[in-house]
């Protein structure tokens, strides 16, 4: 049953502020096809992707409304119909309990970007190459492992590296944006350091980085980037399912959105609106999905 719009506004006010909305020239064209709400968590590539189909979705004539939320959050909104779609779900290993609780709630259209990779990274210069060899340099990384939100599947699987490989290192919560932050403070000083980390991400853009092989393979190989929506999307709003069902990229393409947002006063709305002018070429195969 469709909800009303008011209702699941009410409910997302819960979760997280709303950020953003649509400044389209064709805002009366947007109010006569409806209001898409797509939820995100925020991370460089998932504010990159979400962006992206925001400013694809005002060019086919809708209403944007975006909603950063916790990865579980995100989950749950698209599975109880107060957010219409996301295009940030990692699969098949990240994001694997969410699909697994709310699965039978949503609809999985697919990845809409290939070659995703997760895992803990360190500075090229670093001695060591894998995380069997953390434990007898682990006064060398402070004892510690720089991680990112608490509530990400990234994290999870972290914990699991942990138990996995017995090690001596505590894994710090944070966000995106402190532990790149601490990696950048690390690298001009030399210093060693460890986080977690995924590609796609602009540091690898920025910066000499490395993986350590995962001999136990805990975080499992590469992934993909899924684009899940809510049910009755197709039925309520075909242009805009069709639309996302059809949106696909890949990490280097998400790469360019991501290095723009690293410039100085960089808006990730205004950099996705450069970059869907400047693709328009591949940006109009998705809107003609919708025909």
């Amino acid at each position: 049953m469709k909800k009303h719009p008011l209702n699941r506004r009410i409910r997302l006010a819960g979760l997280a502020l709303a950020t953003g909305a649509a400044l389209t020239a064709g805002a009366a064209q947007a109010q006569d096809k409806g209001s898409v709400h797509l939820a995100y968590v925020e991370w460089s590539s998932e504010v990159a992707s979400t962006n992206v189909m925001r400013a694809v979705l005002e060019q086919a004539g809708y209403e944007v409304d975006m909603t950063s939320l916790s990865a579980a959050a995100m989950w749950q909104a698209v599975a109880s119909g107060d957010a219409d779609g996301i295009v940030a779900a990692w699969l098949p290993t990240t994001h694997a309990d969410y699909l697994e609780r709310v699965g039978d709630d949503v609809v999985d259209l697919g990845p809409n970007l290939d070659g995703t990779k997760l895992g803990l990274v360190v500075p090229e210069y670093v001695e060591i190459d894998s995380i069997e060899e953390l434990n007898d340099h682990a006064d060398s990384f402070n004892g510690e492992i720089v991680g990112i939100d608490p509530g990400a599947g990234l994290m999870s699987l972290t914990e699991e590296v942990v138990d996995t490989y017995d090690l001596d290192l505590k894994l710090q919560s944070g966000s995106g944006a402190t532990m790149t932050a601490a990696l950048q403070s690390a690298i001009q000083n030399e210093e060693d350091i460890v986080v977690t980390s995924w590609t796609p991400h602009w540091m690898f853009a920025r910066w000499d980085l490395k993986y350590l092989e995962d001999p136990e393979n805990v975080y499992g190989g590469a992934e993909q980037i899924h684009t899940i929506v809510r049910q009755g999307l197709e039925e309520e709003m075909p242009e805009a399912y069709a639309i996302l069902d059809a949106f696909e990229w890949t990490p280097e393409d998400m790469g360019e959105v991501m290095l723009m947002n690293q410039e100085e006063d960089a808006d990730p709305y205004e950099s996705a609106k450069q970059w869907v002018e400047e693709n328009q070429e591949q940006v109009q195969e998705w809107l003609d999905a919708a025909n």
